[in-house]
């Protein structure tokens, strides 16, 4: 049934990281497996572990499965990815991250739950509140572990993986895996297989953590720097979002998201702006709109780099350049999923051309220089940008909110005070008392 779920949504051909780590699962060892996003990871250590936990009771509260993720997106999907299968094999999934009500969590949690995908934030609420205890827990998966190293997530982790039992299967993913994790293999993993299927580079890891197979099927990435004038990165950005297609595009701050998406919007272009100051509920509906094509452009911080799974984003653009190595991996781990081919460009102002190009040294791509101006002909060959078209296009949180304000409140306004819309400017026209003819005199 399993296998059936599977061929319903088009997958009969495991990727490589699939092929690689999926028996050594099965068999009960415990793995520590690298790969770029976009490879497959999420069934790589989801189906075997739905495999091992099938045939057997949950009690209320107590979990056999467990998966840690960094952030809400990632939950999100990762419980999109094994929704179905895991109805095929009869097993109750759940998603406990912050953001949510805790009350709706808790109640589910109680119902039992075989499967928990969970945040360690909101895990460690749960926890606190004693509505999940995690003494049963028979296989448990880190996805992104360095992230939530670097996220400052790691005495929750630990926390965590303190309560689970010892002789529990565990599992590590990342699609990078360095020295900031290497306590946690030491400490919690016993014997791992280690597996590497990713194109980023290995230099700097531990030993034990490098694989011992060589990488192969390699995204089809092509890096390109384009260097531009200080007062043309505006014009020149614009222009890339104006192509047709799924982009991507990075910035550095929350209101540098909020600033550029409304500048592009402005410009006629439809996106939006994905970071961690907005309510989950607003995440949620924003990625939605860009994975339908509701919203083709998105402009996200880094916060969002590794809660973007959604397929045929043809071109990644540093608009600002990443903080450092890893996050440029994970950036460009946007495109170019699932075998598919993707271009990722950082747009380098005179000032940044130093950072750049110590930054794609360190992450070990191979980047072509370009310099590029407006309207330029190498610019729109490498990115297919064009000129906007210059209509201004509504904020989506906007329209959402004025559309339903409109729905719960129908205009009962006498008629003297209701406002036309002008069709020409999309303004309201305040209609005037028109004042009675006046009489003739000798009428």
């Amino acid at each position: 049934m399993l296998v059936q779920a599977l061929r319903r949504n088009g997958i009969d051909t495991p990727f490589p990281i699939q092929a690689a780590v999926i028996p050594d699962i099965l068999a009960g060892h415990d793995v520590l497996g690298r790969a770029a996003t976009g490879s497959g990871k999420t069934l790589a250590f989801g189906l075997p572990m739905l495999v091992r936990l099938s045939g057997a009771p949950t009690a209320p509260r107590r979990p056999r499965g467990l998966i840690l993720v960094p952030t809400r997106e990632l939950a999100l999907q990762v419980e999109t990815a094994l929704d179905e299968p895991s109805l095929s094999v009869g097993l109750r999934l759940a998603t406990a991250v912050g953001g949510l009500a805790i009350k709706a969590q808790d109640e589910k949690l109680g119902r039992g739950v075989d499967l928990l995908i969970a945040t360690p934030g909101r895990l460690t609420d749960l926890i606190g509140r004693r509505a999940v205890d995690l003494s049963d827990v028979q296989v448990i998966t880190v996805d992104e572990a360095d992230h939530m190293a670097d996220l400052g997530f790691l005495p929750q982790l630990t926390a965590v993986l303190n309560r689970v039992p010892e002789h529990a299967q565990k599992l590590l993913f990342s699609a990078t895996l360095d020295e900031a994790i290497d306590n946690l293999v030491q400490r919690y993993l016993h014997s791992p297989t280690s597996h590497t299927v990713t194109a980023q580079p290995t230099a700097s890891a531990p030993a034990k953590i490098v694989a011992e197979e060589p990488d192969s099927e390699l995204p089809d990435i092509a890096h390109y720097a384009l260097h531009v004038r200080r007062i043309e990165k505006r014009p020149v950005v614009t222009e890339i979002a104006a192509r047709k297609g799924r982009t991507l595009l990075f910035v550095r701050t929350q209101h540098g998201a909020d600033k550029l998406a409304r500048k592009l919007r402005e410009a006629g272009i439809s996106a939006a702006a994905l970071h961690g100051g907005q309510g989950q509920n607003q995440r949620t509906r924003t990625l939605a709109a860009f994975a339908d094509g509701t919203w083709p452009v998105l402009v996200a911080t880094d916060i969002a780099a590794r809660g973007i799974h959604v397929d045929d984003i043809s071109l990644v653009v540093h608009v600002d350049p990443p903080a450092d190595p890893k996050d440029y991996l994970h950036r460009t781990g946007r495109t170019a999923r699932a075998g598919a081919s993707g271009t990722v460009v950082t747009v380098v102002t005179p000032d940044d051309r130093q950072e750049a190009a110590d930054l794609a040294r360190r992450a070990g791509v191979s980047v072509t220089d370009l310099e590029v101006r407006p309207g330029d002909r190498r610019l729109a060959e490498v990115t297919g940008a064009r000129r906007p078209f210059g209509r201004l296009v509504a904020d989506p949180s906007t329209v959402a909110a004025a559309a339903k304000a409109a729905a719960a409140k129908p205009d009962t306004a006498p008629e003297r005070h209701r406002h036309r819309i002008d069709p020409r400017t999309g303004g309201r026209q305040h209609s005037k008392k028109r004042k009675p003819n006046a009489t003739r005199k000798g009428r």
